[in-house]
């Protein structure tokens, strides 16, 4: 009796191998369906945000709760069958609801992130250039600042002055959501190294200027003016100034240097002495004070050859310029007093 039990129990053993394959058959049927299913049809467009350093299972989950997948462990598990799971490009995503999970993948792993323009001024500081970003949900604001004053992150962007104000090149970018806040400052400060050539760093040894005084000198230029045929006039009057052993007299200098400007200065903001206060300090102030442009730069290492030394705003964006000081009196008279000639 005990021979024939075994006997028969050996009979169950093909029978539940049949069930098992035929199981593993429609299984693999479907489930190779659901990877090439959508989740909707017709289908929308949407953007998912994949954070930097997420887990394909938390990456799965977004897509999820946006609707571009129906089931979070069908997507893993294709995910690990592909060799993908381990390959995630972060930054915002554009998704359709009526891709199949396969078309989701390949995107997730290797698509491109939307990009954003973001255009930065010339004439803008650090301090603008971060809040800009931060308006624009493309970086941490304190986290730009950090890294602004940070002398060894600047070091490793070839500069040596120990922060990067003035090294942020004003200019339009296109920066996906999530990009590292060293990589956004990386790509303006290559912008720099490119728009400053090696021509116009041999014309500054020329001149006897390091390339921290030209990139001062040429962003005080930039906040004084912004036309451009006024901007090697404004630096030869700064030229002139310079090599007389003047004082350089210039308001922008003196608000950079004020923690908190209210957009008044006063005779007493010009007497308060400070390393950026240029009535009080002679020569060039310690380091740049807003990002110049290309013709700011250009402008500081080309000078106008002309003796002019003193300027005063006409009050609609240009200046008039004097030889010397009872002409430069009778412009503020006329132009900033209203006294007429």
């Amino acid at each position: 009796m005990k021979i024939g039990k075994k006997r028969g129990k050996r009979g169950y053993l093909p029978v539940f191998l049949l069930i098992l394959a035929l199981f593993l058959v429609v299984f693999s049927i479907r489930l190779v369906l659901s990877w090439n299913t959508p989740a909707e049809n017709p289908g929308r467009e949407m953007a998912v945000e994949i954070p930097g350093g997420a887990t394909f299972v938390t990456a799965a989950e977004r897509l999820h709760d946006s609707g571009v997948i129906r089931s979070v462990r069908s997507f893993v598990l294709l995910g690990k069958v592909r060799g993908l799971a381990g390959k995630i490009q972060a930054g915002e995503l554009l998704f359709r609801t009526d891709m199949t999970p396969v078309e989701v993948l390949n995107i997730l792993s290797s698509g491109r992130p939307i990009s954003y323009p973001v255009t930065v001024p010339e004439g803008f500081t650090v301090k603008q250039i971060a809040a800009l970003l931060h308006v624009k949900g493309l970086a941490d604001q304190d986290r730009i600042l950090e890294l602004a004053e940070d002398p060894d992150f600047a070091a490793s962007l070839g500069v040596s002055t120990g922060r990067l104000e003035g090294f942020l090149f004003p200019d339009t970018y296109l920066f996906p959501k999530g990009l590292p806040e060293e990589d956004i400052l990386l790509r303006m400060v290559e912008r720099f190294w490119e728009v400053y050539t090696e021509d116009m760093r041999q014309r500054a040894r020329d001149l006897g200027m390091t390339d921290l005084q030209v990139v001062t000198f040429a962003s005080i230029v930039e906040r004084e003016t912004g036309a451009e045929d006024e901007r090697t006039l404004v630096s030869a009057v700064f030229h002139n100034r310079l090599k007389r052993g003047y004082f350089l007299q210039t308001d922008p200098t003196v608000i950079y240097g004020m923690e908190d400007f209210d957009g008044n200065l006063t005779k007493a903001d010009l007497k308060r002495d400070h390393p950026y206060n240029t009535y009080t300090r002679s020569g060039l102030p310690p380091g740049p004070i807003a990002s110049p442009g290309k013709a700011s730069l250009s402008a500081a290492l080309y000078p106008a050859d002309v003796s002019y030394l003193y300027f005063v705003s006409r009050g609609d964006g240009t200046h008039v310029f004097s030889n010397s000081l009872v002409e430069h009196n009778k412009a503020v008279q006329r132009y900033q007093l209203g006294k007429g000639d």
